[in-house]
């Protein structure tokens, strides 16, 4: 069905574009299918289109969807895609993900042009290798548009939850993201997010255990633990990740995204035993360690106190957070 107040054309040379470009079409593409300009001009003037950007029209004179405003951003920037969250949007389907007002679009690296209001415009090299161009509108790759929104963000814990989103949205996989980080050489964070996807790939959490060493215990001062102490549960011999004297009890649990029921239930009857044994289990996740280290350090360290450390943690630096 046409969108409110769409005046549908019967010329068949621009039915089927139209159609296929959610009624958006450009200057460059009528002229290709043999309009002239005076015919684009009798449209405009009877109110069958109305234009958006100079040379980009939609076939109606109503309010624009998201996907019009997209086709719009491409055909005005052509060639071009869409790319960083107008790309995941553009996946990810409507309701997944908010319409924003800016429409990102990939250009060529050498290109020169002005964007018009509402869309924003990167150069990229590569282009034609990050592109799906058979889609519509076309888009760069959903791992590479993940990890281009992940680079721009402040913090790593941000970037690392914008890709553990593109992860749990089953679109790519963290070996995709890491491959698409390595085939570039220049990224924000790039050998960090490398390694951080790798391990969950692996199903290891080495980044994570070398952060909580780093930021939590040696920057604060915390006392030296076992780690990875071997342990006998009801699965048999498993490796604690840090144990300290007095039975507190450690795991870093580095998965980006939900687990299976079952492995869940695994990490319980893990911190089950551990009690029965007398310890006690507490489970630090990547925004403890990475986001919020200062904050972690000071309640490890009242539990450390509460089964017998005399020592005390210190600020590791003038703008620590730790709270005792």
């Amino acid at each position: 069905m046409p969108a409110p107040g769409t005046i549908v054309s019967m010329d068949p040379r621009m039915d089927q574009l139209l159609l296929d470009q959610a009624g958006v079409v450009s200057r460059r593409q009528t002229i290709a299918r043999g309009l002239a300009p005076h015919d684009v001009a009798r449209r405009l003037r009877r109110n069958e289109w109305a234009a958006v950007h100079p040379g980009v029209y939609v076939n109606h004179t109503g309010p624009l969807t998201w996907l019009q405003r997209a086709w719009s951003g491409v055909l005005f920037s052509w060639p071009a895609a869409l790319s960083h969250e107008s790309a995941l949007r553009a996946a990810e389907g409507p309701g997944k993900r908010r319409d924003d007002a800016l429409i990102h679009v990939a250009v060529g690296v050498n290109r020169s042009l002005v964007a018009p209001e509402g869309v924003r415009i990167h150069r990229m090299r590569g282009l034609d290798d990050r592109v799906l161009w058979n889609l519509g509108p076309p888009r760069v790759r959903y791992e590479d548009a993940a990890v281009d929104v992940a680079t721009e963000v402040a913090t790593d814990f941000q970037a690392l939850g914008l890709l553990a989103e593109a992860c749990q949205s089953r679109r790519t996989t963290a070996l995709r993201i890491a491959q698409s980080i390595t085939a570039r050489p220049r990224v924000a964070r790039r050998d960090w997010m490398i390694s951080v996807l790798r391990d969950v790939a692996d199903g290891s959490c080495s980044v994570l255990e070398h952060g909580y060493l780093i930021k939590v215990e040696r920057a604060h001062g915390l006392c030296r633990p076992k780690r990875q102490a071997p342990a006998t549960s009801s699965d048999g011999t498993i490796y604690r990740d840090v144990e300290y004297a007095g039975g507190l009890v450690v795991e870093l649990d580095g998965r980006l995204f939900h687990d299976s029921a079952a492995h869940r239930d695994r990490d319980f009857d893990r911190d089950l035993d551990a009690a029965v044994d007398g310890r006690n289990t507490v489970r630090l996740s990547w925004g403890q360690v990475f986001d919020r280290p200062c904050w972690t350090a000071g309640r490890i360290s009242r539990l450390l106190q509460a089964r017998g450390w005399r020592g005390a943690p210190r600020p590791c630096g003038p703008e620590c957070r730790l709270r005792v």
